[in-house]
């Protein structure tokens, strides 16, 4: 410990309030935010109202939320499509499947239009369930589960990452490794027939 933090007093009393945000400092916050974190114009306007009613405002009538979120859009700091694409991406490298894709889309106020164009097909939505049975040692990943019940287990696991009934008894009763990639690399030559 050092002589000076030795030598300090505790603070009397509680801290005082935050100072109420006026819009330049509303602005500040905002760009911020979006400069450090991908965000989706829902996610930006429902930071900058938690802030506000953390902070309060300090102007007169409605604090302009969505004329930040609205001239942040316009000036390309946030697209709601690149969001939806990169999370989607991230997602499904991960191993998780659609049904949390789209949950998390949810939650960012993802449109419809912009969500479509980030979903996934039937290859990648196949190669997602493959590395998360890989990652986590399910199916022909891992060893044989010895009864119908340590099945039952590794399909409810595939089904709560968010992927398909179908799709979770394919690679859970998969004979091997071997066969459980050539199923989702059937995925990719269907789309390519199409």
């Amino acid at each position: 410990m050092s002589q000076s933090s030795r030598n300090r007093t505790p603070r009397a009393g509680p801290r005082p309030p935050p100072k109420p945000l006026g819009a330049t400092r509303l602005e500040e916050l905002a760009l911020a935010y979006a400069a450090r974190f991908a965000v989706s114009a829902a996610k930006l306007a429902d930071y900058l109202r938690r802030k506000l009613r953390e902070r309060g405002w300090e102007g007169e009538g409605e604090p302009p939320v969505e004329a930040i979120v609205t001239r942040f859009v316009a000036a390309g700091y946030v697209d709601d499509k690149a969001y939806a694409r990169a999370k989607s991406g991230s997602m499904l490298r991960r191993g998780l499947g659609m049904r949390r894709v789209n949950q998390a889309m949810d939650m960012a106020g993802i449109a419809g239009e912009d969500r479509e164009a980030a979903r996934a097909g039937p290859g990648a939505q196949r190669r997602a369930a493959l590395a998360f049975a890989r990652k986590r040692r399910l199916g022909p990943f891992g060893s044989p589960p010895a009864d119908r019940a340590a099945r039952e287990k590794q399909i409810a696991a595939l089904l709560r990452a968010g992927h398909p009934l179908d799709s979770a008894r394919e690679l859970v009763n998969a004979a091997s490794e071997a066969a459980a990639e050539l199923w989702a690399g059937q995925a990719d030559e269907d789309d390519t027939c199409d």
